[in-house]
């Protein structure tokens, strides 16, 4: 009776902490809002001022790496939720690797636009912008990986079900909103290129 006692006071703990994700997450995306907007605008400004540049390659390939990744992070969540712990790192571990490989990938696509002469600070800010809006959405996958690493170190220990759920709970909604982000960037950053 204690133990449900504490783990109902745990739980009711843990609901203002999951509205300030939320509150997070609707504020970062009113960020990455802001940003197309902006680049909306600026390239509404006239010739010379729209993206005149064709999307790295690797963009494709880190759009089916990320969805892939929310694939995993849904089963890492399914499989903690149904006390599957070795799934559950399993899937974790999966969604980490992932999550770096879209990282990684994203780098190197900004070596491609380099390679393309398409820099950072350039007479055209449309460019700019692809840097800015992939820039802003890495720092977010990094968040993200911060909290998949917590899940997982959690996952080792013998942490409280609630706790370990809850875990779960903050790391998925974090990354299914960073993969969604993404989808719209790269829909959104495809329809604007020449």
């Amino acid at each position: 009776m204690m133990a449900q006692l504490q783990q109902e006071k745990e739980r009711l703990n843990l609901a203002p902490k999951k509205f300030n994700l939320w509150i997070f997450l609707f504020t970062s995306f009113m960020l990455f809002m802001a940003f197309t907007s902006g680049f909306i605008v600026y390239t509404g400004m006239g010739k010379g001022h729209e993206l005149n540049i064709q999307l790295p390659n690797l963009f494709i390939y880190s759009t089916a790496v990320i969805l892939l990744s929310s694939a995993t992070m849904f089963m890492a969540t399914k499989a903690a939720k149904g006390l599957q712990f070795t799934k559950q790192r399993a899937f974790l571990w999966a969604t980490m690797i992932l999550g770096v490989i879209f990282f990684v990938l994203q780098v190197f696509a900004w070596g491609q636009l380099v390679d393309m002469r398409a820099f950072l600070i350039n007479p055209n800010a449309s460019i700019s912008f692809v840097y800015v809006m992939t820039g802003a959405h890495l720092l977010h996958i990094f968040a993200g990986l911060v909290l998949l690493i917590n899940s997982l170190r959690k996952s080792y220990r013998s942490t409280p079900q609630v706790m370990n759920v809850y875990s779960m709970d903050i790391s998925s909604i974090f990354w299914h909103f960073v993969d969604i982000i993404w989808i719209y960037l790269y829909v959104f950053l495809l329809l604007n290129q020449r």
